[in-house]
């Protein structure tokens, strides 16, 4: 298991929320929780994640919704809910809705473990792709395909800062760690502007936005 590995726990039942944290830090996964779904958007859209445990009946945002709006903001990650809904209508609708796997409450603890392992394995073994303005971002192979089916090639380090965007696409970034995490072996922050001109040349003015005396983020989708 590497330790890279990142789930995202939501669930408002504090005593469920501890045992999965503890379960999962056993298993050797980095886990955060949120007991909302507003604090899941927000943590969704904010932090990388490599899979999503959700429960439903969430405070603020149901936990359909909370993943609907992740989808639509570009974020990938897969989705494991985890419900007292456990009908099959109810499996379905969450299956329509965006997730990859639901399991019903109560579940067993090994069942639940296989399935996530299943879900990452599902994941790694499929070509990384995340949504970006006007496209999809091919991880790997470095190119983006836009909606109207025109490939477009970018250079490694073009491919590095869209990527580094495109996993957070709400975020704000500065200049300076742009360069701290994109370009390491860079001393001058132009090259942080450089490059986004680059990537605004060959997808659009919009595909990055500048936040005056912030920095960068991703455009939003189209």
């Amino acid at each position: 298991m590497s330790e890279q590995t990142r789930v995202l726990v939501v669930e408002d039942d504090a005593r469920l929320a501890l045992m999965l944290e503890e379960l999962l830090r056993g298993e050797g996964y980095e886990v955060v929780v949120a007991k909302d779904g507003q604090r899941a958007l927000h943590l969704g859209l904010s932090q990388p994640f490599d899979a999503l445990l959700l429960d439903r009946g969430l405070p603020a945002i149901e936990g359909l919704d909370v993943l609907g709006r992740l989808r639509r903001k570009g974020v990938l990650a897969p989705a494991l809910v985890l419900s007292a809904l456990g009908n099959p209508s109810d499996k379905v609708e969450g299956l329509d809705r965006g997730a990859e796997d639901y399991l019903a409450k109560p579940f067993d603890i090994d069942e639940l473990l296989a399935r996530l392992r299943a879900l990452l394995r599902r994941t790694t073994a499929t070509v990384p792709v995340l949504r970006v303005p006007g496209g999809a971002l091919d991880i790997e192979g470095r190119t983006v395909t836009l909606d109207g089916g025109e490939v477009l090639v970018l250079s490694d380090r073009e491919g590095d800062l869209l990527e580094h965007f495109a996993r957070r696409p709400s975020r704000i970034f500065a200049r300076a760690d742009l360069l701290l995490s994109v370009f390491p072996e860079a001393s001058d922050e132009g090259v942080v502007d450089t490059y986004v001109h680059y990537l605004r040349k060959k997808l659009g003015r919009d595909a990055i936005l500048t936040v005056r005396g912030v920095g960068y983020r991703l455009g939003a989708p189209e």
